[in-house]
């Protein structure tokens, strides 16, 4: 009895109408929840919670948010009854996809044109990271951007900035203007004396060189900072 009680409960057991995939193939992926996706990716429950439910659960956790659940664990995703190794991990990389989608949907729109594009560019690769990393974009006469160089990491001071290696890049590349991005894993969107002293001191070294700063973004998960947008540039 106990070995039945603890039988998996596969998605195949369901009611015809409370299966995803099926739900997936009739009517299409617009018409899933999240948890009715996340039960697809781990395919059981229990004999006590289905699938959904289970992923229901999980999505509680991080309040509905699937960039919370991005940053899961696996052994945290473990600690949920029903979520093994082999689903922590299907959902980690699911989610990993979805991330790396965004990057190269927003790389397809290579165009700077204002400070939000920058920052949808830049949240996928900088905005949720515990640490800080500072990246230069590299553009042409036409605002595109030709390349995106992470700088340093794990700080923004100006002993680890090298504004030579900056402007090396920036003329081999051919780049007429530059964006300079860094991250607050605080979430503060204030911009500290030392952004604006590195801001002053890598934007009279381009201009030796006819290259523009046309900005300094600050991301953090959910907003930005912009110096152009604010008139301190």
């Amino acid at each position: 009895m106990e070995k039945e009680e603890n039988q998996r409960f596969s998605i195949r057991q369901w009611a015809e109408d409370d299966r995803p995939r099926e739900k997936l193939l009739q009517k299409g992926k617009l018409s899933l929840s999240d948890s009715e996706l996340i039960a697809i990716l781990i395919g059981s429950g229990s004999r006590n919670e289905s699938a959904v439910e289970l992923s229901k659960r999980i999505l509680s956790y991080t309040r509905n948010n699937l960039s919370e659940l991005g940053k899961l664990s696996v052994n945290q995703l473990c600690n949920f009854k029903g979520i093994g190794s082999a689903k922590a991990v299907s959902i980690i990389a699911a989610l990993e996809l979805g991330r790396r989608r965004r990057i190269e949907e927003a790389l397809e729109q290579k165009k700077i044109s204002s400070s939000a594009s920058v920052f949808e560019l830049m949240q996928p690769v900088i905005g949720e990271l515990p640490h800080e990393e500072f990246w230069i974009l590299y553009l042409n006469n036409s605002n595109k951007v030709i390349d995106q160089f992470q700088l340093s990491k794990g700080g923004i001071t100006g002993t680890l900035v090298d504004v030579r290696l900056t402007l090396k890049k920036a003329l081999e590349l051919g780049a007429t203007s530059i964006i300079l991005a860094h991250n607050h894993p605080s979430g503060n969107l204030n911009a500290s004396e030392a952004d604006k002293q590195l801001t002053k001191k890598l934007k009279t070294a381009s201009e030796s060189l006819d290259i523009k700063v046309l900005d300094h973004i600050i991301v953090t998960e959910k907003s930005y900072f912009s110096f152009a947008d604010e008139g301190i540039l």
